[in-house]
């Protein structure tokens, strides 16, 4: 029970400074707040910051990439890697309209679009999240395919995301931008299972 509270209290503090990170970037930019304002600003000191983010880049730049090697890797006998990932992101279109904080998000995808070393963040954990799938689909698809399948599913999945974030920027109700999200899920991952194809067949 007090190990269930001592996480809890942990995963507030996590949030609560990545919260006042976010308001300080959005309001002044990323370059100009100082770690050591941060901290003050979320009444925490500076060692129990980096506890939490080790680097000024973590505040915005956590959970920016999706696991898809885990999901791939993780993924129940008899599944194919792209069954695995249509059902885990059919289930995140599906989810708790309580796990987003829709300006939270918008001001996440403002901070990094105003800053390049952030964007080149992404860029960078986008393509190591990309070698890391490349490797887990090898052993199903074979060394020559991998890399492909791997640079397509990632291209899918970004503009997945983009259009989702778009959408909550223009003003489209969470609700509604969810139930566009799930159509999208399986528009893409139709396309990758069967390729131009499937366009062809409609």
């Amino acid at each position: 029970m007090m190990a269930g509270l001592r996480e809890l209290k942990k995963e507030r503090t996590r949030r609560r400074i990545a919260e006042v990170a976010l308001r300080l970037f959005d309001e002044r930019g990323y370059d100009a707040v100082t770690v050591n304002e941060i901290a003050e600003a979320a009444g925490v000191a500076k060692v129990t910051l980096f506890n939490y983010f080790p680097a000024k880049d973590c505040l915005v730049l956590d959970g920016v990439a999706d696991d898809t090697a885990a999901i791939v890797a993780g993924r129940q006998p008899g599944r194919s890697p792209l069954g695995a990932l249509r059902e885990h992101y059919r289930a995140v279109a599906a989810g708790d309209a309580g796990e987003i904080d829709v300006g939270q998000l918008l001001t996440q995808v403002r901070v990094i679009a105003a800053t390049p070393a952030l964007m080149a963040g992404v860029y960078q954990a986008n393509m190591g999240r990309r070698y890391e799938l490349a490797a887990a689909l090898t052993p199903e698809t074979g060394e020559a395919v991998a890399p492909l399948l791997a640079g397509q599913i990632t291209a899918a999945l970004t503009t997945l995301q983009e259009s989702f974030f778009q959408r909550l920027a223009s003003g489209t109700p969470l609700e509604e931008a969810r139930r566009l999200l799930a159509a999208d899920v399986e528009l893409a991952f139709d396309l990758l299972e069967n390729g131009m194809n499937h366009e062809k067949g409609h």
